[in-house]
């Protein structure tokens, strides 16, 4: 009998001693709370990053939420709601210049091209921006990239927006193909895979790449305020080192690896769907190969912003970019 009792009370030891062993390596993370712009798979290198365990392997624990728009993705970051914004760098500069004094600083680059595609209501393989004339295109928020490149564009090809063409800019970003499959304008620009998913519905087109034709522009990157930087460097660097293998990853996989690892992110998409979509997105070279955050880009991003009428005035580089994280993850 004691031996019995014996047994019973080793084995219960055995498995307390195992579930605290588990809860230790949990501790072992820091959390990080990140808030993103939308969720897309324009992001593939992040979605690699979380679901092949790269922040786990840095020592994250990483707490995602989607913002859906760079305006409350900036408000989550400056009310405290989130550690690290990921999201338009334009976003940074606003707030730069209304005088902050903690401001956003961003520390790694993820895209290097808008993201969004085109889409008319009709196939047009012959589509050339001059189609555009006299017609509407439902184009983003008032301030934000999309729009602002999307203007870009538009201005390049002899197109002068609210002239030859109306912008529709009063739909929310989530709305915005939901909106055009209810009637809303003749064009719309949407990211993936909604742009995908609207095709397979037959009810929209994609005719061009708005990033393709832009050229390369610091599109989306992880931000975080000054005193986040300064007081958690070595946090932030554990996850500028999980988001650079993830770009690694990304550049060496092909489209259908790539899809597959990172369907759990998009738990209601077709692995199909998204391995059309992580082709698309190669094809036009929309990743950034590495973290790091040249001047001459952000210099262009700053044209963009002047040629939309959205920047009264610069703010320089040295302030709003560091890129001491990248070098040292690239090393």
């Amino acid at each position: 009998m004691k031996s019995g009792r014996f047994l019973v009370v080793f084995m219960i030891l055995v498995m307390v001693a195992v579930v605290f062993t588990g809860c230790g390596g949990q501790d072992d993370l820091t959390k990080v709370r990140l808030n993103e712009v939308t969720r897309s798979v324009f992001y593939a290198p992040m979605y690699a990053a979380i679901n092949l365990g790269f922040f786990e392997e840095a020592g994250i624990e990483l707490e995602l939420t989607t913002g859906q728009g760079a305006d409350n993705v900036m408000t989550a970051l400056l009310s405290g709601q989130a550690d690290i914004g990921f999201m338009g760098p334009e976003a940074t500069i606003y707030v730069y210049n209304q005088g902050q004094d903690d401001y956003a600083v961003n520390f790694a680059q993820l895209t290097k091209r808008d993201g969004s595609f085109l889409m008319a209501r009709e196939p047009d393989p012959d589509f050339v921006w001059d189609n555009v004339r006299g017609k509407s295109i439902i184009g983003g928020r008032p301030g934000g990239m999309p729009l602002m490149t999307l203007e870009y564009v538009l201005k390049n090809q002899g197109i002068t927006p609210g002239e030859d063409v109306e912008l529709i800019t009063n739909i929310q970003f989530a709305l915005m193909g939901g909106a055009f499959t209810g009637g809303e304008g003749d064009f719309v620009t949407l990211f993936e895979p909604v742009a995908t998913n609207l095709e397979l519905e037959g009810v929209g087109f994609v005719v061009a790449s708005v990033g393709k034709d832009s050229g390369e522009i610091p599109y989306t990157v992880f931000s975080a305020r000054k005193s986040f930087l300064e007081n958690n460097s070595e946090l932030v660097q554990q996850f500028t080192d999980a988001i650079y293998r993830g770009q690694v990853w990304v550049m060496e996989n092909e489209p259908e690896e790539i899809a597959r690892v990172i369907r759990s992110s998009f738990p209601d998409a077709d692995e199909e769907v998204l391995t059309n979509v992580a082709r698309r997105y190669k094809e036009i070279d929309a990743w950034a190969d590495t973290p790091v955050f040249s001047e001459e880009a952000y210099n262009r991003m700053q044209d963009v912003m002047e040629m939309a009428g959205e920047l009264e005035k610069r703010a320089p580089y040295e302030d709003l970019v560091t890129n001491d994280f990248a070098l040292e993850a690239i090393k």
